[in-house]
């Protein structure tokens, strides 16, 4: 491969590598992580000194997960944070064995997605008492009444279970069959995935559910769950999946029985599902800012490390919205996730 085509995927980003720096555009980015002016301008530029930080989410294998890796790793660089992977493999007890290593070793700060909630409560609380900052991201590691988490990063995925399902429900005309396919369910964003999904559908006497069995975020389990629903069921109308890579494993099973006449809804919008949503093989999805999660918290331990405390420059719970995504609007989401802005 040439000089020019490995440095070329971020040439369009050397705007954004020059603008990062400056206080407007960290302000622009925290504002957007609805965090005030005070980290804002503790956390602009990069750490004097080199600082070492941990991350670990759910599993690489997950597009959202290795999408996070990616912007992890991309605003470490601008910030001077030397980002250290532990992969949680979509396996809880795989991922605890990760974050034991994780916490026998010393850190500045570590970033953590867990695969469900009280999975990794001992080895993350032995990293607190140690004085080291814990920015929880996605999913609880454990309520925030019961740990002392630096913050905690999150979408609300209430609202994008809910916002897609609407979206599915409007085009049915508010009549039909629906299926829900969950993530993992001791995982809290698919639990709040799931009560959008349910606000939305008891408000339609007409919409009947016939299945929400989960899929735990494999690819594989969801196959094997549509390859039974096409068998069993003679009408599906439309789908709700937790995340797209689930929505998509699903369609190429409806197109193998030729049922691509299902609309699909999913939740992440990934660059795969932005596509498929441009092309109608999606109907729709929701971003969970993957991107700005992960580099969030790189910024929020690098203001951490600075002195800022938690509820005194640092929120104790930062909420990250993201848009539904339709037809209309994909090729500008698409363009937003290649800048890691979103």
């Amino acid at each position: 491969m040439s000089e020019e085509k490995t440095v070329s995927p971020h040439s369009r980003r050397d705007f954004f590598r020059t603008a990062a720096v400056s206080a407007g555009a960290a302000t622009a980015l925290l504002g957007g992580l609805r965090v005030g002016p005070t980290m804002a301008a503790n956390a602009v530029g990069r750490s004097e000194k080199p600082l070492k930080a941990a991350f670990s989410n759910a599993g690489l294998q997950a597009t959202w997960c290795a999408q996070g890796k990616q912007a992890a790793e991309y605003w470490g660089k601008l910030f001077n944070v030397e980002v250290t992977w532990f992969d949680g493999e979509l396996d809880a007890v795989k991922q605890r064995a990760a974050i034991d290593n994780m916490a026998s070793q010393k850190w500045d700060f570590v970033a953590i997605q867990a695969f469900g909630i009280g999975t990794l409560t001992a080895p993350v609380q032995k990293m607190i008492d140690a004085g080291i900052p814990v920015i929880d991201m996605d999913t609880l590691i454990a309520p925030l009444d019961q740990i002392k988490v630096h913050s905690f990063l999150a979408p609300d995925n209430e609202f994008m279970g809910a916002s897609v399902t609407q979206a599915l429900v409007s085009a049915l005309g508010g009549k039909g069959k629906m299926i829900m396919t969950q993530g993992a369910l001791g995982h809290t964003g698919a639990q709040g995935r799931a009560k959008g999904f349910e606000a939305v559908v008891k408000q339609y006497p007409n919409i009947e559910v016939l299945d929400t069995q989960p899929a735990d975020w494999s690819v594989s389990k969801t196959a094997q769950l549509w390859e039974t629903y096409l068998t069993k069921y003679p009408q599906i109308d439309a789908a709700f999946f937790h995340n797209d890579d689930m929505a998509l494993a699903a369609y190429n099973v409806m197109k193998a029985h030729n049922r691509t006449n299902i609309l699909i809804g999913g939740v992440d919008a990934m660059p795969p599902a932005i596509q498929a949503v441009s092309e109608g093989r999606m109907y729709a999805t929701v971003r969970n800012p993957s991107c700005r999660i992960h580099g969030g918290a790189i910024i929020a331990g690098v203001a951490a490390v600075n002195g800022e405390k938690t509820d005194q420059g640092i929120p104790k719970n930062i909420v990250t919205d993201g848009p539904v995504v339709t037809k209309a609007n994909a090729p500008g989401m698409q363009w937003m996730e290649d800048h890691f802005l979103i």
